[in-house]
This record gives structure tokens, sequence and C-alpha cells, in this order.
């Protein structure tokens, strides 16, 4: 959805403008998408969520500028303001068009347009619900796409946007780039290689939209089904997309709904990572061993002990295990040792999880009473345990892989035999594997492939941060066992 200011503060407010999913366009975009999209005079175009009207005015001038003496354009809003401020717009440059006002997922949909454009409302899973994504996924599946609850409004509104095209016709669209790497876009990814011939993604190296962190790319989407590949057109910013000196490269995208997040790369670059990883020399993480989540305590405040709180409440060593403290920013070197687990103890970090026996200690039936005050049972997890104090555990992990990281995700060896929460993930190695991979594979994965593994079969999230579950590290690119084997021992 775009904005371009033309409605009163009053009416519109930056809250409400947020909560819709609406967000300025800058003109270069809205321009650049409109100059591929409409071809001839005579197209007919829509503009779904319109806002007020960003890319509809620049199709009126481009239609005129085709040779058409009545452009026919179409919009659709949600927000009856800023539709009101759509026909004002189009109507005060000279140009007739139509702006339904309602919600265009419960539109039924006719395919009747020639150049469907626009930016998709954004609203993430979390806001994204109730009867709206009832409305949006059934929308969705109409077309035969199958979206998950966990998927942004978006996902739901490009692939519906595709069924008002006539055949042939042409879909130019702003994006989120997570479209790229979700896993709930993966059915989107595999619906757009199928339904249209000619895929084009415009990939940018430089965020452009203002005051957003969120990056973006273009689909620019048209004719039949299926197509083979993606071309690829990689631009720093939209200076650069307007001088149209961007990289241009094709990409075939893997056969399932993988990941698009390898188009990301240069070309060439692309082409030697491919390669690298096919060596034997490298294998995935997965060759290595199994990648699981951490324990999940339902309230590490309360769970997580510093020494000082153990001595305070009296608890003994059989009422605590000794734990990798919340968070991740004491896993930066190749090995997490006993040293360095007290050091961050005598410092105060919570390195002791509360777990005592099925019998509990005096000291520790204290503290559960303690706890039961203070409605500890009653949070996530807990409520759902029985006994609610006593979290499951599983063995201490022959390594630990940070999973939400500012820079890479870090390989660690648990030398101190800690057991970890789910603020990092464990990775057990397999047998015949634990001692060359525990003391040669922290430090084997500082390498580029592996550095750029990270991002290609991560997800990227606003603000730099790159996220990796235990599915996504098990395809991360590492260097093979066979590889370090042949290194000799450590």
């Amino acid at each position: 959805m775009t904005q371009t200011g033309g409605v009163p503060e009053s009416l519109d407010s930056a809250a409400l403008r947020k909560a819709r999913g609406a967000f300025f366009t800058p003109a270069a975009l809205c321009n650049y998408v409109v100059e591929w999209a409409v071809r001839c005079g005579t197209d007919r175009v829509l503009e779904p969520s319109c806002g007020e009207a960003a890319f509809l005015l620049p199709a009126a001038d481009r239609l005129r500028a085709l040779g058409a003496h009545a452009p026919d354009l179409h919009g659709h809003e949600l927000h009856r303001s800023s539709a009101e401020a759509a026909l004002a717009a189009l109507t005060g440059a000279g140009h007739d068009a139509r702006i339904s006002v309602g919600d265009f997922l419960a539109t039924p949909a006719e395919a009747r347009f020639d150049a469907v454009i626009g930016n998709p409302p954004y609203v993430r899973y979390q806001d994204f619900d109730g009867p709206a994504r009832a409305v949006g996924r059934r929308a969705a599946l109409s077309a035969g796409v199958s979206l998950t609850r966990l998927a942004s409004s978006w996902a739901a509104f490009t692939v519906h946007a595709a069924a008002f095209l006539r055949p042939g016709g042409r879909l130019g669209l702003v994006l989120p780039a997570e479209l790229l790497s979700v896993n709930y876009a993966a059915d989107v990814r595999s619906f757009l290689m199928r339904r249209f011939g000619r895929v084009r993604l415009v990939l940018f190296t430089e965020r452009v939209f203002p005051g957003v962190m969120a990056e973006v790319v273009l689909l620019l989407a048209e004719g039949e089904g299926p197509a083979s590949h993606c071309e690829l057109l990689q631009v720093q910013d939209l200076e650069e997309l307007t001088a149209a000196t961007g990289a241009e490269s094709t990409w075939a995208p893997p056969a399932s709904a993988g990941k698009w997040t390898a188009a990301l790369l240069p070309g060439g670059v692309r082409d030697l990572y491919a390669g690298l990883t096919a060596d034997p020399a490298f294998g995935t993480l997965h060759d290595w061993g199994e990648t699981t989540l951490g324990a999940v305590t339902g309230n590490n405040r309360w769970f997580a002990l510093s020494p000082q709180r153990v001595a305070e409440l009296g608890l003994s060593s059989g009422d605590v295990v000794p734990l990798s403290p919340p968070g991740s920013r004491h896993l930066r070197e190749p090995a997490f040792t006993a040293t360095a687990w007290r050091a961050l103890g005598d410092a105060g970090a919570r390195t002791w999880l509360f777990r005592p026996a099925e019998t509990p200690s005096a000291a520790a039936a204290d503290y559960i009473r303690a706890g039961e005050r203070d409605g500890v049972p009653g949070a996530y997890k807990c409520r759902v345990r029985r006994p609610w104090w006593r979290v499951p555990l599983v063995p201490p992990a022959d390594l630990l892989l940070t999973y939400m990281n500012a820079d890479r995700p870090h390989l660690t060896g648990n030398r101190a035999r800690v057991h970890h929460l789910n603020s990092v993930h464990g990775v057990y190695l397999r047998p015949g594997l634990r001692r060359v991979g525990a003391d040669l594979l922290p430090l084997a994965a500082l390498n580029t492939v592996t550095l750029i593994g990270a991002e290609t079969v991560g997800r990227a999230y606003g603000g730099g941060l790159l996220k990796l579950e235990p599915r996504e590290a098990d395809v991360l690119p590492v260097p093979s066992a066979t590889l370090l084997a042949a290194a000799g021992p450590a």
C-alpha cells in the first residue's frame, strides 16, 4: 500500500497507516514499475491497495503518452479517506478512474487487466489475524496456494493480484525481501514460477524506503508459465535503478520451493559458490550431526540463577545444573571453556539452571513455593509442564550455535559441558566425528563459503539480523568431515 501524504493526519495517523501496512513508496520505484508494466495506450491497469494513487498517477501519464484518450484506470483501497484522496489526485490531474473501497482480498478475482501494479500492504502475521487472515488464506487457496498462519499479508495479496490478470498480463509489485528467504513464502515462490512465463527480480544492495529498515525487491512477472529461470537485475539504490546501470544475470531457482536468497549474490560469485559447495571439501552441518533447539523454561528470570543467587537460596549442587547463560554474547570464541563459564558466574551471569530432583530439597521446596506466590506456574510452558518447576533437559551439546546474529552465526565448542537454553542451538556430533568436530569445526567454519552460506540459508530481518532455525542450520555449508579428518588431530 502506498501513501503520498494527501490525507490529513487527523484522518490517518502514522499508527493507523502502520496497522494496515501502508508505507510511502518512492516515486522512482513507482515510475520504474509503471514504465515496465504499461506498454500500450489500451492497457487496462489495476492498482490494488492503491493508497493515494502513487502508481495510478504515473500510470495515467504513461497511458496518455502512449496515445490513450481515456486511460482505463482502476484502484482498490481499504481506507476510505485514502481512496477519496486518490480519486481527488487523479481528477485534479485530469484523469478519470474507478476507485473501489473495501478489502481487496475479499474481492472476487476477474481476469480482465493487462497490468496489475503496486505495493501490497505489509502486515506481519502477528497482526494479520482473525477474519483478515482467514480472508487472505481463502483468496490464496482459490489460486492453489496454501499459506501457513505465519504468512504476512503481502503473500496472499501477491497471489490474489495475479488472478486479476488477463492471459499474458503483467504483474509489477514492490515486495519485502522476505519473498526470497522466509519459509512461509515457499508456496508463493513456486506459484510465481508456475504461473508466469517470465519472472524478473530487481534486487537492491541498499535500503530504498526512507525510515524503514525492511529491504524490498521488485517483482516483474509476465506471460504464461511455467518459467525455468529468473532474470535478475542487481542495483545499489534508486539512482542506479533509474540510470539502468545495474548488473543483469539469469538464475535457476531450486527445483523445490527452496529459498531464493542465492539470487542476491553477484552472478560470478553465485557460480563460484555453487561450485565450491558441490566440491567434496564441503558438506553440510547435518553431515556432522543433529542441530536442536535449547531448553524452554517459560521464565528464564526465575529458572536461570547466578552463583550468588544460588548461595542466597541455600541451594545445593543437586538442585541446579550448569548452564550457558541466557543469550549468546558470551559465545564468540571457538571454545566455551569451564574457565570462561566460571568467570561469567563470578561476574554475576546466570550460569546455573534451577532443576531440583523429583523430590526437592528443603531449600528447593522453599524456592518453589516462592515461585508459586509470584505466579510463575502460570507462565508459558510452565502451565503445561508436570511438575511445572522441572525443565526437560537433553544432554549437553558438543557445539553451541548462535541463531540470532547481527554479523554471522558463531559455532562454539562446548568444552564446559553445560546445558543450553533456546537462545542458542545445540549441535550433537555423530559418533566418530565428536573429537575432530569439537576441536576443528568451529575454526574451520570461519571461511567465506560458510559465511556466504549462512546468508543464503538463513532468514534476514530488519536491522541486519540473521536468523537460523535448526532445519536451516542443517543445510549450512561447512568443511567436510573428510577434509578435517585429513588435517589430523588438533
